[in-house]
């Protein structure tokens, strides 16, 4: 496996190795870090996957705390306790009005769907597939307006609901949509109740991508894609006022800022 290079923003030196973070832990955010190969990671107790070469991802959920327990057992044994800041950010609040009632409070048989559904996500986002895929760097999906914001709190036919946990870009139906990064297609569905065509990219170790409200999909489920490849096109199904892109990224089982996954950096050389 290559080296890299990481650009950090913080470095938090130790007497028998070095680790080092980049960006500064946020709210919705992604630090990359590296330390020494063989070297274990936990995040407030839960264990972190760490590849070969000592990278590894901390994700932080929309609603972290201020503080979060950062856990690094060296190779050589030696423990290593962190306290790390998070970010405060501020969230949108959304109102969206001219929805099918149906879609906003669904009878059981259609709930039943939907449960059954975030089942397929959570299975996924729970897969830690061992390629760094990831490491391809994120672009944006599409170009174009960007009509809803990660985490912004949704009122749905004055219904307050869960925040959005992705960006949405507005473009007509039929617009092609390529992939932000390398991995390979774990869900390609044209019928989920709330997202319609669905489209999962797995970019390995944890870290996935959801697409949805497709109008068609160009890949099938086992294809490895790379970044820029077109997925398939814009539509307007599912739970949809209007055409539109939905990108949800999660890293593990926390959804984080897919905006914040542009922003990670990786180059050919271990520092």
């Amino acid at each position: 496996m290559r080296r890299l290079v990481l650009f950090f923003a913080l470095v938090l030196a130790f007497p028998a190795y070095a680790l080092t973070l980049n960006p500064a832990p946020s709210q919705g955010g992604v630090v990359v870090g590296w330390a020494a190969p063989g070297t274990q990671v936990r995040l407030n107790d839960t264990p972190i996957p760490v590849a070969e070469d000592g990278v590894f991802l901390l994700a932080f959920a929309y609603n972290a705390s201020a503080t979060a327990q950062l856990s690094i057992t060296a190779p050589g044994g030696e423990k290593v306790e962190e306290t790390l800041s998070v970010a405060k950010r501020t969230w949108q609040v959304q109102r969206i009005d001219g929805l099918p009632q149906a879609k906003v409070t669904p009878n059981p048989e259609d709930l039943a769907r939907i449960q059954h559904d975030q089942a397929r996500f959570f299975e996924q986002r729970s897969r830690q597939t061992p390629q760094p895929w990831y490491r391809s760097g994120f672009i944006m999906p599409l170009e174009g307006r960007i009509s809803g914001v990660f985490a912004s709190q949704r009122i749905l036919n004055g219904e307050p609901r869960q925040p959005h946990f992705g960006v949405d870009v507005a473009a007509p139906v039929g617009t092609p949509f390529v992939s932000p990064a390398d991995g390979v297609v774990v869900i390609a569905s044209e019928d989920f109740f709330l997202t319609g065509g669905t489209l999962m990219i797995d970019h390995g170790y944890g870290v996935t991508s959801i697409f949805a409200h497709l109008n068609s999909i160009d890949v099938a489920v086992g294809d490895k894609v790379t970044q820029g490849q077109q997925l398939g096109t814009v539509g307007n199904t599912g739970r949809s006022t209007g055409p539109h892109l939905h990108w949800g990224t999660a890293v593990g089982r926390v959804q984080v800022d897919p905006l914040e996954l542009l922003k990670l950096k990786f180059t050919d050389s271990q520092p």
